[in-house]
């Protein structure tokens, strides 16, 4: 597997997101398979790994916990504090005392002595983010954790919390339909030796080619409530899939493979972490590794996707107040 640096932290070129596995697409897949799937993907050579206490909630931690056991010396696993349930719903809550009770929490579940990689999973307003980039700094002295993240954060907020503890990453959703982090955050992250770890790299399964507008969502599915789901952005947006599709034939790949391969061709500290419950889906992830563009392709690729509209915010009001959007 090819190695990329987030900060000082070496991981594969690219991970693997584990939310799906437990939580958010609807029916829950037998965690028996989920095993089998995360043991594969260590045995294939896939070292990182992606999860965060609130999916579930907790029972995404136990599984890997469970699965990666016996790899447990060769994987590096990012996790998350900084939401959590009140009254069946999510809320923002970094105060340093609940991270330390999340860490505590996660070290058990997961299995491990030290988190490689912990990330604040979304921005409090009500807490200073000095306060917990200490509290962060703290952690790793106390042997706790290795390195430290934000996610879903803005250029100043990573400023402000790189200068009292330093940060390895940022995740924030970055792909062929969501541009947005060119404008600020990624000069940023670059002028700072900040990794970037772009989740939802696929779209929540939209460029992968395989959702048109008459795909239907299981009822838990949190695509239900977004607005790039809806069945008129989906066929509105069906027009990146074309050039999308143009590229996959060209280079003789999948839709996926197109999306991610530009992802890691977009700067050398960018690290996707697409999801997946399928071996063949992760094997076909993995092959975007292989695939290459030139300059001109790159650049054609660019702005003939720049060139389409897309329809839908990709987050619903309430989620993108959480988000701090």
């Amino acid at each position: 597997m090819q190695k990329r640096q987030l900060g000082s932290l070496a991981v594969d070129a690219m991970g693997l997101g584990c939310m799906g596995m437990s939580f958010a697409y609807g029916e829950v897949p037998d965690q028996n398979d989920m095993v089998k799937l995360l043991q594969a993907a260590a045995e294939s050579g896939e070292t990182f790994f992606d999860t965060a206490e609130i999916y579930g909630p907790f029972t995404n931690e136990s599984l890997l916990g469970k699965a990666l056991a016996p790899y447990k010396d060769k994987v590096t696993i990012a996790t998350k504090c900084g939401l959590r349930m009140k009254n069946g719903k999510q809320v923002v809550d970094a105060n340093p005392g609940g991270i330390q009770r999340s860490v505590e929490g996660s070290l058990k579940r997961l299995g491990v002595d030290a988190i490689d990689l912990y990330y604040l999973h979304r921005v409090d307003p009500k807490v200073p983010i000095e306060d917990v980039a200490y509290k962060m700094g703290q952690l790793k002295r106390a042997g706790k954790i290795k390195h430290w993240g934000l996610s879903e954060a803005s250029p100043d907020t990573i400023r402000r919390a790189h200068q009292i503890e330093p940060l390895a990453a940022v995740e924030s959703e970055y792909s062929l339909w969501t541009r947005e982090p060119e404008a600020e955050l990624l000069p940023t992250l670059q002028e700072l030796g900040i990794g970037f770890v772009p989740f939802s790299p696929l779209g929540k399964g939209f460029l992968t080619g395989k959702i048109t507008a008459n795909t239907k969502f299981d009822k838990g599915d949190g695509r239900n409530n977004l607005p790039r789901f809806t069945q008129k952005a989906i066929e509105a947006n069906q027009q990146l899939l074309k050039v999308i599709d143009e590229f996959a034939a060209e280079k003789q790949a999948t839709p996926s493979q197109i999306a991610l391969a530009w992802l890691l061709a977009q700067k050398p500290w960018i690290v996707p972490i697409p999801g997946t419950t399928k071996l063949s889906r992760l094997q076909e992830n993995l092959g975007a590794l292989k695939v290459k563009f030139n300059a001109d392709e790159l650049e054609s690729l660019n702005q003939l996707s720049k060139k389409v509209k897309i329809s839908g915010n990709r987050y619903s009001p309430e989620l993108a107040k959480r988000a701090g959007l």
